[in-house]
Protein backbone atom coordinates (compact mmCIF):
# COMPACT_ATOMS: atom_id res chain seq x y z
CA UNK A 1 0.00 0.00 0.00
CA UNK A 2 1.33 3.42 -0.95
CA UNK A 3 1.80 6.00 1.79
CA UNK A 4 3.97 8.49 -0.13
CA UNK A 5 2.49 11.56 -1.78
CA UNK A 6 -1.04 10.56 -0.79
CA UNK A 7 -3.59 12.07 -3.13
CA UNK A 8 -6.55 9.71 -2.68
CA UNK A 9 -8.12 8.76 0.65
CA UNK A 10 -10.49 5.78 0.46
CA UNK A 11 -12.92 5.91 3.38
CA UNK A 12 -14.79 2.79 4.46
CA UNK A 13 -17.36 3.16 7.26
CA UNK A 14 -17.98 -0.23 8.84
CA UNK A 15 -20.25 -1.60 11.53
CA UNK A 16 -20.09 -5.34 12.22
CA UNK A 17 -18.82 -6.21 8.73
CA UNK A 18 -16.35 -8.97 9.67
CA UNK A 19 -17.71 -11.21 6.90
CA UNK A 20 -16.95 -8.71 4.16
CA UNK A 21 -14.28 -6.24 5.28
CA UNK A 22 -11.24 -8.22 4.13
CA UNK A 23 -12.61 -8.85 0.63
CA UNK A 24 -13.52 -5.19 0.26
CA UNK A 25 -10.07 -4.00 1.34
CA UNK A 26 -8.45 -6.45 -1.07
CA UNK A 27 -10.61 -5.11 -3.91
CA UNK A 28 -9.75 -1.51 -2.99
CA UNK A 29 -6.03 -2.29 -2.97
CA UNK A 30 -6.30 -4.07 -6.32
CA UNK A 31 -8.13 -1.13 -7.83
CA UNK A 32 -5.74 1.49 -6.46
CA UNK A 33 -2.65 -0.46 -7.53
CA UNK A 34 -3.90 -0.21 -11.11
CA UNK A 35 -4.01 3.59 -10.78
CA UNK A 36 -1.12 6.07 -10.64
CA UNK A 37 -2.20 7.65 -7.35
CA UNK A 38 -0.65 7.59 -3.94
CA UNK A 39 -3.41 6.54 -1.55
CA UNK A 40 -4.49 5.59 1.94
CA UNK A 41 -7.38 3.45 3.17
CA UNK A 42 -9.24 4.59 6.26
CA UNK A 43 -11.69 2.20 7.87
CA UNK A 44 -13.95 3.92 10.38
CA UNK A 45 -15.03 1.17 12.75
CA UNK A 46 -18.33 2.47 14.06
CA UNK A 47 -18.51 0.51 17.31
CA UNK A 48 -18.28 -2.99 15.83
CA UNK A 49 -18.46 -5.92 18.24
CA UNK A 50 -17.46 -8.68 15.80
CA UNK A 51 -13.79 -7.83 15.28
CA UNK A 52 -14.25 -5.77 12.09
CA UNK A 53 -11.68 -3.18 13.15
CA UNK A 54 -9.11 -5.79 14.15
CA UNK A 55 -9.42 -7.57 10.81
CA UNK A 56 -8.96 -4.29 8.95
CA UNK A 57 -5.96 -3.28 11.06
CA UNK A 58 -4.31 -6.65 10.39
CA UNK A 59 -4.43 -5.80 6.69
CA UNK A 60 -2.33 -2.69 7.26
CA UNK A 61 -4.94 0.01 6.79
CA UNK A 62 -5.69 2.95 9.07
CA UNK A 63 -8.51 2.19 11.49
CA UNK A 64 -10.44 4.86 13.38
CA UNK A 65 -12.43 3.31 16.20
CA UNK A 66 -15.68 4.50 17.76
CA UNK A 67 -16.22 2.95 21.20
CA UNK A 68 -19.93 2.64 20.38
CA UNK A 69 -22.14 2.83 17.30
CA UNK A 70 -22.71 6.49 16.38
CA UNK A 71 -24.19 6.22 12.88
CA UNK A 72 -22.76 5.82 9.40
CA UNK A 73 -23.05 9.54 8.72
CA UNK A 74 -20.83 10.39 11.67
CA UNK A 75 -18.39 7.70 10.56
CA UNK A 76 -18.21 9.21 7.06
CA UNK A 77 -17.66 12.71 8.46
CA UNK A 78 -14.85 11.53 10.72
CA UNK A 79 -13.20 9.78 7.80
CA UNK A 80 -13.34 12.93 5.65
CA UNK A 81 -11.81 15.05 8.41
CA UNK A 82 -8.99 12.53 8.95
CA UNK A 83 -8.21 12.10 5.25
CA UNK A 84 -4.82 13.30 3.99
CA UNK A 85 -5.67 13.13 0.29
CA UNK A 86 -7.28 15.92 -1.69
CA UNK A 87 -9.62 13.38 -3.34
CA UNK A 88 -12.06 11.42 -1.19
CA UNK A 89 -13.36 8.04 -2.33
CA UNK A 90 -16.20 6.49 -0.35
CA UNK A 91 -17.43 2.94 -0.42
CA UNK A 92 -19.17 0.50 1.91
CA UNK A 93 -17.82 -2.55 3.70
CA UNK A 94 -20.47 -5.09 2.69
CA UNK A 95 -19.23 -6.33 -0.71
CA UNK A 96 -22.00 -4.51 -2.60
CA UNK A 97 -19.86 -2.03 -4.53
CA UNK A 98 -17.27 -2.88 -7.23
CA UNK A 99 -14.26 -1.40 -5.44
CA UNK A 100 -12.00 -2.56 -8.23
CA UNK A 101 -13.70 0.16 -10.31
CA UNK A 102 -12.40 3.02 -8.19
CA UNK A 103 -10.05 4.12 -11.02
CA UNK A 104 -13.15 4.79 -13.15
CA UNK A 105 -14.34 7.30 -10.56
CA UNK A 106 -10.91 8.91 -10.35
CA UNK A 107 -10.65 9.24 -14.12
CA UNK A 108 -13.77 11.43 -14.08
CA UNK A 109 -12.33 13.56 -11.28
CA UNK A 110 -9.29 14.12 -13.49
CA UNK A 111 -11.63 15.32 -16.25
CA UNK A 112 -12.66 18.17 -13.96
CA UNK A 113 -15.71 16.85 -12.12
CA UNK A 114 -16.14 17.73 -8.44
CA UNK A 115 -18.25 14.68 -7.56
CA UNK A 116 -18.48 11.34 -9.35
CA UNK A 117 -21.19 8.91 -8.25
CA UNK A 118 -21.40 5.22 -9.06
CA UNK A 119 -25.03 4.90 -10.18
CA UNK A 120 -26.51 1.51 -9.33
CA UNK A 121 -28.32 -0.21 -12.17
CA UNK A 122 -30.55 -2.24 -9.83
CA UNK A 123 -31.86 -2.33 -6.25
CA UNK A 124 -30.23 -5.22 -4.42
CA UNK A 125 -30.67 -3.95 -0.87
CA UNK A 126 -32.82 -5.35 1.89
CA UNK A 127 -36.58 -4.66 1.95
CA UNK A 128 -36.59 -3.72 -1.79
CA UNK A 129 -40.40 -3.48 -1.88
CA UNK A 130 -40.15 -0.49 0.49
CA UNK A 131 -36.77 0.97 -0.45
CA UNK A 132 -37.38 1.25 -4.17
CA UNK A 133 -40.60 3.35 -4.11
CA UNK A 134 -39.36 5.48 -1.20
CA UNK A 135 -36.06 6.17 -2.94
CA UNK A 136 -37.89 7.03 -6.16
CA UNK A 137 -40.07 9.61 -4.39
CA UNK A 138 -37.08 11.09 -2.56
CA UNK A 139 -35.02 11.20 -5.76
CA UNK A 140 -37.80 13.06 -7.57
CA UNK A 141 -38.01 15.58 -4.74
CA UNK A 142 -34.23 15.99 -4.84
CA UNK A 143 -34.36 16.57 -8.61
CA UNK A 144 -36.98 19.27 -8.05
CA UNK A 145 -34.78 20.95 -5.44
CA UNK A 146 -31.57 20.78 -7.45
CA UNK A 147 -33.21 21.34 -10.86
CA UNK A 148 -30.99 18.55 -12.13
CA UNK A 149 -31.50 14.93 -13.17
CA UNK A 150 -30.17 12.56 -10.52
CA UNK A 151 -29.46 9.00 -11.61
CA UNK A 152 -28.63 7.74 -8.10
CA UNK A 153 -29.08 10.00 -5.08
CA UNK A 154 -27.92 7.68 -2.30
CA UNK A 155 -25.10 5.61 -3.78
CA UNK A 156 -22.30 5.20 -1.25
CA UNK A 157 -19.74 4.58 -4.01
CA UNK A 158 -18.37 7.97 -4.97
CA UNK A 159 -15.29 10.16 -5.43
CA UNK A 160 -15.23 13.87 -4.56
CA UNK A 161 -12.89 16.75 -3.93
CA UNK A 162 -12.15 17.09 -0.24
CA UNK A 163 -12.03 20.88 -0.13
CA UNK A 164 -15.59 21.05 -1.45
CA UNK A 165 -17.20 18.33 0.66
CA UNK A 166 -15.64 19.86 3.78
CA UNK A 167 -17.92 22.87 3.23
CA UNK A 168 -21.01 20.74 3.73
CA UNK A 169 -20.06 18.71 6.80
CA UNK A 170 -21.99 21.07 9.08
CA UNK A 171 -25.29 19.99 7.49
CA UNK A 172 -24.64 16.28 7.01
CA UNK A 173 -26.84 13.96 9.12
CA UNK A 174 -25.81 11.10 11.36
CA UNK A 175 -27.41 8.31 9.34
CA UNK A 176 -27.70 6.83 5.86
CA UNK A 177 -28.85 10.08 4.24
CA UNK A 178 -25.32 11.55 4.52
CA UNK A 179 -24.57 10.68 0.90
CA UNK A 180 -27.90 12.03 -0.35
CA UNK A 181 -27.34 15.32 1.46
CA UNK A 182 -23.92 15.81 -0.12
CA UNK A 183 -25.32 14.93 -3.55
CA UNK A 184 -27.96 17.66 -3.28
CA UNK A 185 -25.39 20.07 -1.86
CA UNK A 186 -23.07 19.65 -4.84
CA UNK A 187 -25.91 19.91 -7.36
CA UNK A 188 -27.64 22.84 -5.67
CA UNK A 189 -24.46 24.90 -5.86
CA UNK A 190 -24.01 23.92 -9.52
CA UNK A 191 -20.90 21.83 -8.97
CA UNK A 192 -19.81 19.51 -11.78
CA UNK A 193 -21.32 16.09 -10.99
CA UNK A 194 -21.02 12.93 -13.09
CA UNK A 195 -22.77 9.56 -12.80
CA UNK A 196 -21.25 6.33 -14.06
CA UNK A 197 -23.18 3.02 -14.12
CA UNK A 198 -21.93 0.31 -11.77
CA UNK A 199 -22.92 -3.20 -10.78
CA UNK A 200 -24.48 -3.51 -7.35
CA UNK A 201 -24.33 -6.84 -5.61
CA UNK A 202 -26.28 -8.41 -2.78
CA UNK A 203 -24.68 -7.45 0.50
CA UNK A 204 -22.67 -9.80 2.70
CA UNK A 205 -23.84 -9.87 6.31
CA UNK A 206 -26.73 -8.10 7.98
CA UNK A 207 -28.00 -4.71 6.82
CA UNK A 208 -28.23 -1.78 9.24
CA UNK A 209 -31.10 -0.25 7.24
CA UNK A 210 -34.17 0.35 9.42
CA UNK A 211 -37.31 0.70 7.25
CA UNK A 212 -39.17 3.18 9.47
CA UNK A 213 -36.33 5.16 11.06
CA UNK A 214 -34.26 5.49 7.89
CA UNK A 215 -37.25 6.31 5.69
CA UNK A 216 -38.13 9.08 8.14
CA UNK A 217 -34.49 10.17 8.10
CA UNK A 218 -34.52 10.38 4.30
CA UNK A 219 -37.61 12.60 4.35
CA UNK A 220 -36.15 14.86 7.03
CA UNK A 221 -32.91 15.30 5.12
CA UNK A 222 -34.92 16.50 2.11
CA UNK A 223 -36.65 19.13 4.26
CA UNK A 224 -33.41 20.20 5.93
CA UNK A 225 -31.46 20.38 2.69
CA UNK A 226 -34.08 22.33 0.78
CA UNK A 227 -34.27 24.87 3.59
CA UNK A 228 -30.50 25.25 3.54
CA UNK A 229 -30.07 25.60 -0.22
CA UNK A 230 -33.36 26.43 -1.97
CA UNK A 231 -36.04 27.61 0.51
CA UNK A 232 -38.04 29.31 -2.26
CA UNK A 233 -38.59 25.89 -3.85
CA UNK A 234 -40.92 25.13 -0.91
CA UNK A 235 -42.22 28.51 0.21
CA UNK A 236 -43.27 29.92 -3.16
CA UNK A 237 -45.43 26.95 -4.30
CA UNK A 238 -47.16 26.85 -0.90
CA UNK A 239 -47.64 30.63 -0.98
CA UNK A 240 -49.11 30.46 -4.49
CA UNK A 241 -51.44 27.65 -3.41
CA UNK A 242 -52.94 29.75 -0.61
CA UNK A 243 -53.16 32.86 -2.78
CA UNK A 244 -54.87 30.93 -5.57
CA UNK A 245 -57.35 29.34 -3.17
CA UNK A 246 -58.08 32.74 -1.63
CA UNK A 247 -58.68 34.37 -5.03
CA UNK A 248 -60.87 31.53 -6.32
CA UNK A 249 -62.92 31.42 -3.13
CA UNK A 250 -63.20 35.20 -3.05
CA UNK A 251 -64.46 35.39 -6.65
CA UNK A 252 -66.93 32.55 -6.07
CA UNK A 253 -68.30 34.06 -2.86
CA UNK A 254 -68.50 37.56 -4.36
CA UNK A 255 -70.12 36.79 -7.72
CA UNK A 256 -72.11 33.64 -6.88
CA UNK A 257 -72.97 33.96 -3.20
CA UNK A 258 -72.67 37.78 -3.13
CA UNK A 259 -70.95 37.54 0.23
CA UNK A 260 -67.20 38.19 0.73
CA UNK A 261 -66.15 36.27 3.88
CA UNK A 262 -63.29 36.48 6.37
CA UNK A 263 -61.93 33.11 5.22
CA UNK A 264 -60.81 34.65 1.91
CA UNK A 265 -58.82 37.27 3.82
CA UNK A 266 -57.21 34.55 5.94
CA UNK A 267 -56.20 32.53 2.88
CA UNK A 268 -54.77 35.58 1.09
CA UNK A 269 -52.88 36.82 4.15
CA UNK A 270 -51.50 33.32 4.78
CA UNK A 271 -50.23 33.18 1.21
CA UNK A 272 -48.59 36.57 1.51
CA UNK A 273 -46.96 35.73 4.86
CA UNK A 274 -45.59 32.42 3.59
CA UNK A 275 -44.19 34.20 0.52
CA UNK A 276 -42.52 36.84 2.71
CA UNK A 277 -41.05 34.15 4.97
CA UNK A 278 -39.68 32.41 1.88
CA UNK A 279 -38.02 35.60 0.66
CA UNK A 280 -36.49 36.18 4.10
CA UNK A 281 -35.24 32.58 4.25
CA UNK A 282 -33.72 32.93 0.79
CA UNK A 283 -32.02 36.19 1.81
CA UNK A 284 -30.58 34.53 4.92
CA UNK A 285 -29.25 31.63 2.82
CA UNK A 286 -27.58 34.02 0.37
CA UNK A 287 -26.04 36.13 3.15
CA UNK A 288 -24.80 33.00 4.92
CA UNK A 289 -23.09 31.72 1.78
CA UNK A 290 -21.59 35.05 0.73
CA UNK A 291 -17.75 34.79 0.79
Amino acid sequence: MSNDNIRVSVIVPAYNEAEAIEADIEAIIAGMKSSPYGYEIIVVDDGSTDGTGELAKAMGVTVLKHPENKGVGIARTRGVKAARGDIIVMTDADNTYPNEDIPRLLAKIEEGYDLVIGARTKEAGTVPWLRKPVKTVIRKLAEYIASERIEDLNSGFRAMKKDIVMRYLNITPEGHSWVGTTTIAFLSEKRDVAFIPIDYRKRTGRSTFHPIADTYGYMMFIVKTVMYFKPLKVFIPVSMLFLTLGIIKGLFDSFVLHDFKESEIVLLLTGVLIGVLGLLADLIVKLHKRP
